[in-house]
C-alpha cells in the first residue's frame, strides 16, 4: 500500500441505525435478511426495513465516492480502500431469530461467513468497476478475542456462549479472505489472539499501538517480519498529541521487540481506533497528523 494516503469509502455511523459497523456489515450479507430488535440487529427477518436502510446508505456512499474520484481525475488508477466488519465480529454482534448471538451457533456462524464472503466479493467488484482502481479490503475484527475466548455477551448468564477454538475461528475468517479478489488487511482493536492471526492468509494488519503489551511482542514481531502491510495506529482520533511523542512510541515498540528500526520506514501510520466517529471537519487534520508521524518514523528508520 505504498501511498501515505489512500482514498477510502468512509463509514458514517452518526447517521444512526444501519450506518454503524455492524449495520453496514449486515447490509452486505447475501440472502440473509435482518432488522432491529429491542437489543440489536437480528438476522432471519425477510424484507426488514433496516436492511433496506443499510443498503441505501451504502449505495449513496458509493455514488458519492465514485463522483469524488471522478472529479479528482483519478478514475482508472490508484488504490482505494473499503472497510467492513469481519465474520467473527458480525457473529458477536448479530442476533439469531431466537435472540441469541450468532456466535452461539456454529452452523449459523458458517452461514454468516459464507454470506458475507459472497457479499464482499460483489462489493469489491462494484467498487473496482466504479473507480477503475485497485481495491484493498479492510476487515474490522474488534470482537475476535471475545469470540475465541468465550466472552461474547450471552442472552442469559445461565447459557454462556462457548469459546470458538482458534483453528475454527481462523478457518471462518480465512474463508472470507480467500473469497475476495483483492488484498485483505485485518484491523484489530483491543486484545489480539495471535494464534488466529497467524493462521489467516491476509496481506497485513492495522493495530492500535496503545493496546499492545508485552504479551503481544512475539506475535507482533513475527507478523511485522512476514507481512506486506503493517499499520500502526498511533494518532488518537479525539485529540492530536505531539507527533514526536507518537513516533517515539513506535520506535520504543520496535526497539523492545528487537525489530530493526529500518522497518519503520515501511510501516503505515494510521489513526487509532475510533476514527469513524469523529466529525467530518476533523478528518483532514487527523490524516495530516498521521503524515507528520510517518515522516518522523522515516527519519528514525535511518538512525
Amino acid at each position: 500500500m505504498g501511498e501515505l494516503e489512500v482514498p477510502f469509502l468512509p463509514e458514517l455511523p452518526g447517521r444512526g441505525i444501519g450506518a454503524d459497523m455492524i449495520g453496514r456489515g449486515a447490509g452486505l450479507l447475501v440472502d440473509i435478511g435482518f432488522d432491529v430488535s429491542t437489543t440489536g440487529y437480528r438476522i432471519g427477518v425477510p424484507g426488514g426495513r433496516v436492511a433496506r436502510l443499510a443498503a441505501d446508505h451504502l449505495e449513496r456512499d458509493l455514488d458519492a465516492f465514485e463522483e469524488a474520484y471522478e472529479i479528482a481525475r483519478r478514475r482508472g488508477s490508484g488504490l482505494v480502500k473499503t472497510q467492513v466488519a469481519g465474520p467473527l465480529t458480525l457473529a458477536a454482534g448479530l442476533e439469531l431469530p431466537n435472540g441469541h448471538r450468532v456466535a452461539r451457533d456454529r452452523g449459523a456462524m458458517r452461514d454468516v461467513a459464507a454470506s458475507l464472503a459472497e457479499g464482499l466479493a460483489r462489493h469489491v467488484a462494484d467498487l473496482r468497476r466504479r473507480t477503475g482502481a485497485e481495491v484493498v479490503l479492510q476487515l474490522d475484527e474488534p470482537s475476535l478475542w471475545s469470540v475465541v475466548h468465550g466472552t461474547v455477551p450471552a442472552l442469559t448468564k445461565l447459557d454462556p456462549i462457548r469459546a470458538v477454538p482458534a483453528p475454527e475461528a481462523a478457518e471462518l475468517l480465512a474463508s472470507v479472505v480467500e473469497a475476495v479478489d483483492a488484498p485483505v488487511l485485518l484491523h484489530l482493536c483491543g486484545p489480539i489472539d495471535w494464534d488466529v492471526v497467524r493462521r489467516v492468509p491476509v496481506d497485513g494488519a492495522l493495530l492500535d499501538v496503545a493496546t499492545l503489551g508485552v504479551r503481544d511482542y512475539e506475535g507482533f514481531g513475527e507478523f511485522a517480519e512476514s507481512s506486506t502491510v503493517v499499520g500502526l495506529g498511533l494518532v488518537p482520533a479525539i485529540r492530536f498529541p505531539d507527533p514526536a511523542a507518537r513516533a517515539a512510541a513506535a520506535v520504543r515498540l520496535y526497539d523492545e521487540i528487537g525489530l530493526p528500526r529500518r522497518d519503520l520506514a515501511r510501516a503505515t501510520v494510521t489513526p487509532a481506533c475510533g476514527a469513524p466517529s469523529i466529525p467530518g471537519d476533523r478528518v483532514r487534520p487527523l490524516l495530516d497528523a498521521c503524515k507528520d508521524v510517518a515522516s518522523r518514523l522515516a527519519e528514525a528508520s535511518a538512525e
